[in-house]
């Protein structure tokens, strides 16, 4: 009798968590695939600063560091050139104190004086909850290649 009345407090708390860890992954997905580029593709001021945490930073593939201002300076002055952008995520990990680790493939096609190609880079971002809102507070980009059609 013990053990049924220890479970059935148990139960719903377990629930609570893994409902809570769905919608956090969710939420993630949505962030990293559909807002980040449309921010950009729209050259979204508004949506990127929602996305960015005040103490973002990024370290581009070249090694350049910038933050959320410079981003949002960017965005604003640099309309995308491109036809499509997909972005891949491989590695999604949420951890128990409010912070992820969303990293993946991200796919350019555009089309230059050359003719069609694909730009290919790699990405990882951490990204922390606050007030129920993610947040990304770093992001890298490496491996970039260009590929040809």
């Amino acid at each position: 009798m013990k053990w049924i009345l220890f479970f059935s407090f148990l139960l719903p708390a377990w629930y609570s968590l893994a409902q809570t860890k769905a919608e956090d992954e969710k939420a993630l997905r949505h962030l990293k695939e559909v807002e980040w580029p449309k921010a950009y593709r729209e050259q979204d001021t508004v949506l990127l600063d929602r996305i960015l945490a005040d103490e973002f930073k990024m370290i581009g593939s070249d090694g350049e560091w910038s933050s959320k201002k410079e981003e949002l300076a960017y965005i604003k002055k640099n309309k995308p050139a491109y036809k499509s952008f997909k972005f891949n995520i491989k590695r999604l990990d949420i951890f128990e104190n409010n912070t992820a680790i969303v990293s993946g493939t991200g796919v350019i096609q555009s089309k230059d004086d050359k003719g069609d190609y694909e730009f290919i880079y790699q990405s990882s971002n951490v990204l922390i909850k606050r007030n129920g809102i993610w947040k990304a507070i770093a992001s890298h980009t490496s491996g970039d290649k260009v590929v040809r059609k």
